[in-house]
């Protein structure tokens, strides 16, 4: 992975640790902002999938090493153990490390859906989602639901 800046913010911090996510070739990496929503438990979350227990684990140790790199503070876990639903929060952003099975079974982004959306293109630049496009995440996750 090539050298990260350290963020200045939490929308860099979250696009920080997308990239993080992308360098581990975690899936369907999302970034939504929560900002205006005011019950949000945090800024932004950041939500990855993962094929494999050994892969969630080494996203959440590559979020480590370029935190104490960068010197972040150290984030809260949880989800350690199990490694289908790793949880690590920064306070203002939280990502969420998860195995895709339970991804689909939570559909976390269809929770907070009345964020702003984000997905992080090849270049590492952050593409707000249109309506359209989260329909379509929607509409996907009903469509194998009902399968």
């Amino acid at each position: 992975m090539g050298k990260l800046k350290r963020p200045n913010d939490a929308k860099a911090l979250a696009t920080f640790l997308a990239k993080i996510c992308d360098s581990k070739l975690a899936t369907d990496i999302l970034i939504i902002d929560l900002t205006k929503i005011e019950s949000a438990p945090a800024d932004f979350f950041v939500i990855c999938s993962c094929d494999s227990q050994p892969q969630v684990a080494a996203v959440v140790d590559e979020v480590y090493d370029q935190s104490r790199e960068l010197e972040l503070s150290k984030p809260r876990a949880e989800g350690l153990e199990e490694k289908e639903w790793a949880l690590i929060d920064f306070f203002d952003v939280v990502l969420h490390v998860m195995l895709r099975k339970t991804r689909e079974f939570y559909k976390i982004e269809k929770l907070w859906s009345d964020g702003t959306i984000y997905s992080i293109s090849a270049a590492g630049r952050l593409h707000k989602l249109t309506q359209k496009e989260i329909m379509e995440l929607v509409l996907k996750d009903k469509v194998a639901s009902d399968e």
